[in-house]
């Protein structure tokens, strides 16, 4: 549930760097709304200042701001969190004003912000607000462009939001561990004239990545590449809410990357154009049609298209390990290896082993006992059954006949008769196969080159 509380009032200033805040200078500071719910909330239209179309941060939300003296004040919070990564499983990570991310921050072109940061971790920390073109002594870098900012301090930084576009914050101190603790959140700047780059339904979202071992809490924060769950705003399928649309609705998802490798993102059932990168909206001339965006490390990608197909269409990265959960990294291929006999003498020791990954590795149907708090690697029921699927995974449901706002899951997709795939039970012919060609006498024996590690993710 959100914590609307209520702003107190105060003399405001303009600061000159990122600067601290005192204690006869805190009563000026506004409170911090704090959000705990791991559902995606719906904004509301803006309160006051310039008008402009909200964002829906998936699995997330807007943070309210304050208006003093025509300035947007807004108050973070970096603290320890508790974030639900789906149902059957938390972590303990850090995060802005109760949650990881933080909340979306939304403002307009040509606005002086205000943003008050006060550190509740037990380290130091800083903000950079990462794409935006500011004063050096605002870029959030410590000891380069200002003091790190203490355990229980407080900091202010102002500036203009000068260009419209979408940009993100996280951490300049000790980067490596608070962002893998999950400390970052995204930030949109609006155009001054709302018609301008409009669209029906608008999405955000962040690619955040954790290695916590199976019955633990709290994730490694040195490793590089081996990471066992993917997440979308540290949510992982089937625990990410879906992007609900109206049919024919333009819609807009805007895609951060705060992970440590590239994240190809495919879109089932239509096709989209990349509109919008870190440096801003690409004229309409220059935009191409893809059915995948590649979304490199520390960048963003805004892809916009026209959902004019209903039913429930998949949204995910298309690294396979990706749209896993939980997932082991030294697990040998069994495919084709009968070990029915072994796996009876282990029965005799531990009861209830199953014999896995002969056959492949689904894990549709099987509910074994897991350790405390995780989750199965591949997860999900739908309409149909097993939807196997977790990590960097949703759905983007689209519906005629919705209220413009209504961003309510409406069920599963009910099917047109004779639109869904079904099993044949007709003839069927023969298959014709092409003659074998034998290989030469003197073809070189096939070399094998097998790779090792996973640089690839």
């Amino acid at each position: 549930m959100t914590s609307r509380r209520h702003f107190i009032g105060g003399a405001g200033s303009a600061f000159l760097g990122a600067a601290l805040v005192g204690k006869a200078g805190q009563a000026a500071v506004p409170e911090a709304p704090v959000q705990n719910s791991p559902l995606t909330v719906p904004p509301p239209p803006p309160p006051n200042g310039r008008p402009f179309n909200p964002v829906v941060t998936l699995n997330g939300w807007s943070l309210p701001w304050r208006m003093k003296d025509g300035v947007k004040e807004f108050h973070l919070v970096a603290e320890p969190v508790v974030r639900e990564i789906a149902p059957g499983m938390t972590t303990n990570l850090w995060g802005y004003n109760g949650q990881s991310p933080g909340p979306t921050i939304e403002v307009v072109e040509g606005d002086r912000v205000r943003i008050f940061v006060t550190n509740k971790l037990p380290e130091a920390t800083t903000i950079h607000w990462h794409g935006q073109l500011l004063p050096n002594g605002m870029d959030g870098v410590a000891g380069l462009n200002q003091p790190a900012i203490a355990p229980g301090k407080t900091f202010v930084y102002e500036f203009v939001a000068r260009y419209a576009g979408t940009f993100m914050y996280h951490p300049h101190t000790d980067e490596m561990a608070q962002m893998a603790m999950g400390m970052m959140g995204f930030w949109v700047t609006h155009p001054k004239d709302p018609r301008q780059h409009a669209v029906d339904r608008d999405f955000v979202f962040l690619l955040n990545a954790y290695d916590i071992e199976p019955g633990s809490y709290t994730p490694k924060v040195n490793t590089m590449l081996d990471f066992n769950l993917w997440t979308i705003n540290s949510r992982a399928f089937p625990g990410t809410d879906p992007m609900v649309v109206r049919k024919d609705d333009r819609v807009r998802i805007r895609i951060g990357n705060l992970t440590m490798t590239n994240h190809p993102f495919h879109i089932h059932g239509h096709r989209f154009e990349v509109t919008g990168t870190d440096g801003g909206w690409i004229p309409p001339a220059a935009r191409w049609l893809e059915v995948t965006v590649d979304v490199g490390v520390g960048q963003m990608r805004a892809i916009e298209f026209v959902a004019d197909a209903p039913g429930d269409w998949a949204f995910h990265c298309h690294k396979s390990h990706h749209t896993m959960n939980a997932m082991g990294h030294d697990v040998p291929n069994l495919i084709g290896v009968d070990h029915r006999g072994v796996a009876r003498k282990i029965n005799d020791l531990v009861p209830g082993y199953m014999v896995m990954g002969d056959k492949g590795g689904s894990m549709g149907g099987m509910r074994m006992p897991l350790p405390e708090n995780t989750l199965p690697m591949m997860d999900g029921k739908g309409p149909f059954g097993e939807i196997e699927m977790g990590g960097m995974f949703t759905t983007i449901k689209v519906r005629e006949g919705l209220a413009r706002g209504d961003y309510k899951d409406p069920g599963w997709y009910t099917y047109p008769k004779g639109t869904v795939a079904a099993e044949w039970n007709g003839p069927l012919d023969e298959p014709v196969r092409a003659a074998s060609t034998p290989a030469p006498a003197s073809a070189p024996p096939a070399r094998v080159k097998r790779g090792s590690g996973h640089g690839g993710h």
